[in-house]
């Protein structure tokens, strides 16, 4: 099963609240829409080498990056022409599975399949910036910032599964005492930033920490049903979705005391991958596996928004909205 994320929405000549990205199986690898209308934006002239894993915007919307399959493993656009910028001198060592900027724009980060498992740039240049001393375990499956931009994260595929940076010096902060249970397949902070969660592999498929002293939530009471391959906060925190292996599909929560929101009438078809809410937190969206790959939402009543006419070319593997 795949493990790769979908995309944000942004669209040429609109405000980028307008779009929505989906990195998926095969070509041309990510669909873009704009979300007013669902409406497919014109494919980039430059496609992405070959599997979508993952997708993101950075804050002002001027860029997308698209972490894939082959060789260069990272491609990035300007999205006001969804020109291709010149690739970064130094590429990811292998496979991306995932990509993230932080809240400044001034860095990006890929997951990606061999040593050092991140690479990190400086999007002024896109100068690669120097391993942290400590390098993930092992293949790393996604990446996040915090809100300020002083804390990444990469989540992999050895234990401790999750590992945590200071991006003042890239030293690396203690493990949690609990870790997650195995391999680590999505990572995301809440807005404030008080909160990490990581999606894996084996129950509790969800762990939730604390960032003030790294320790673990208590469980929500209802799990998701098998591996998690996604998560997602709103924008105001007060929801988080985790995309999983085995129906519902996907499993939202209230932050407040992590009570399961009922299920919406209508399910993602198949397993999710990704996860993403809209900047507003009025739409959340999910990439799964099987047609239609992904499925929108209106948060207000969890009705399915209709799909769009043109929909993503197979298996949907990462969701996000700018």
């Amino acid at each position: 099963m795949f493990t790769f994320p979908v995309a944000h929405f942004s669209s040429s000549g609109t405000a980028l609240s307008t779009t929505m990205a989906v990195a998926h199986a095969t070509s041309p690898y990510v669909t873009i829409y704009n979300t007013s209308d669902r409406s497919k934006v014109a494919n980039p002239s430059t496609l992405p080498a070959s599997t979508g894993n993952g997708v993101a915007f950075n804050s002002s919307g001027s860029l997308m990056a698209v972490a894939h399959a082959t060789s260069p493993y990272v491609t990035i656009y300007n999205t006001s022409d969804w020109s291709k910028v010149t690739n970064p001198s130094t590429l990811p060592a292998n496979t991306g599975n995932g990509v993230a900027f932080n809240s400044s724009g001034s860095l990006m980060a890929v997951a990606h399949s061999t040593s050092p498992f991140v690479t990190i740039y400086n999007t002024s240049d896109w100068s690669k910036v120097t391993n942290p001393s400590t390098l993930p375990a092992n293949t790393g499956r996604g990446v996040a910032f915090n809100s300020s931009g002083s804390l990444m994260a990469v989540v992999h595929t050895t234990s401790p599964y999750v590992t945590i940076y200071n991006t003042s010096d890239w030293s690396k902060v203690t493990n949690p005492s609990t870790l997650p249970a195995s391999t680590g397949r999505g990572v995301a902070f809440n807005s404030s930033g008080s909160l990490m969660a990581v999606a894996h592999a084996t129950s509790p498929f969800v762990t939730i920490y604390n960032t003030s002293d790294w320790s673990k939530v208590t469980n929500p009471s209802t799990l998701p049903a098998s591996t998690g391959r996604g998560v997602a906060f709103n924008s105001s925190g007060s929801l988080m979705a985790v995309a999983h292996d085995n129906s519902p599909f996907v499993i939202i929560y209230n932050t407040s005391d992590w009570s399961k929101v009922t299920n919406p009438s209508t399910l993602p078809t198949n397993d999710g991958n990704g996860v993403a809410f809209n900047s507003s937190g009025s739409l959340m969206a999910v990439a799964h596996t099987t047609s239609p790959f992904v499925t929108i939402y209106n948060t207000s009543d969890w009705s399915k928004v209709t799909n769009p006419s043109t929909l993503p070319a197979s298996t949907g593997i990462g969701v996000a909205f700018n």
